[in-house]
């Protein structure tokens, strides 16, 4: 049976979608089958991948309210062994229309607890808020990964968030995890970037991924040309570093 892994924080321009897109990349090259999940009405994953999101015919959102079958919504990818459930702005209404809707929040992991009997990996890229649709998401997943940018204010985010998995686990899903911290975004000439990747690890050792992303050029540039970056400039420094946390969480399965 395949794991879901939400990509989540609270705080927006961490490196959520980023992470989604090439960590699903990565996976599915190396021999996992992967079904990457847009849950973010931006509908950024779906773009980094490829996939036109304003001719969508179905998606998250029409799978949300039961309006089509899981296989009407999957989409192909560049990459062999990725397929999306892809997203625009029309799953923006989903937070209003789910609201009287009988348990509300396990909607989605209805859907995703069988594409676990088909994918090794489901990843799932969450909106920058605590609302339905990431609430969706974390009672689906059973583990979390926490992008966080290296900056000061990334510790304030990194709390509420762990403040959000704490209840997740008592009140919806006490089977989920976090599989780990993940640092993004890191400059090496700031002393800053340093100082909160040994503030992160002194206080969470056990939490924190090997793998640090750094700023690159080839990682900003990929999405514009809806392709990951291991096929956009697979030599880059971002291409190597997602890689590398693919590795991470290949061995961290449970």
């Amino acid at each position: 049976m395949g794991r879901v892994i939400a990509i989540a924080n609270q705080k927006g321009g961490v490196g959520k979608t980023t992470t989604c897109v090439n960590l699903s990349a990565c996976l599915a090259q190396l021999g996992r089958k992967t079904l990457a999940v847009d849950a973010d009405p931006q509908g950024n994953t779906t773009s980094g991948l490829g996939v036109d999101k304003d001719g969508l015919e179905f998606s998250v959102y029409d799978l949300l309210l039961g309006q089509c079958y899981t296989e009407d919504a999957l989409r192909p990818t560049s990459v062999d062994g990725l397929t999306l459930l892809p997203s625009n702005i029309d799953l923006s209404g989903a937070e209003i229309e789910l609201i009287s809707a009988e348990r509300r929040e396990y909607v989605l992991k209805g859907i995703l607890d069988n594409a676990k009997y088909l994918y090794d990996y489901v990843i799932i890229d969450c909106p920058p808020s605590l609302g339905i649709l990431t609430l969706n998401a974390l009672t689906a997943a059973d583990g979390i990964i926490a992008p966080i940018q290296c900056e000061y204010y990334a510790l304030e985010g990194l709390t509420q968030l762990l403040r959000t998995v704490e209840l997740v686990q008592k009140r919806l899903n006490p089977f989920l995890r976090l599989d780990g911290i993940l640092f993004t975004m890191f400059d090496g000439r700031a002393n800053l970037s340093m100082q909160v990747v040994d503030e992160v690890k002194k206080h969470m050792p056990g939490d924190v991924f090997a793998t640090i992303v750094p700023r690159n050029v080839r990682l900003s540039e990929a999405p514009s040309h809806g392709l990951p970056v291991t096929l956009y400039d697979p030599r880059s420094r971002g291409a190597e570093a997602y890689q590398a946390l693919a590795l991470e969480v290949l061995g961290r399965k449970s």
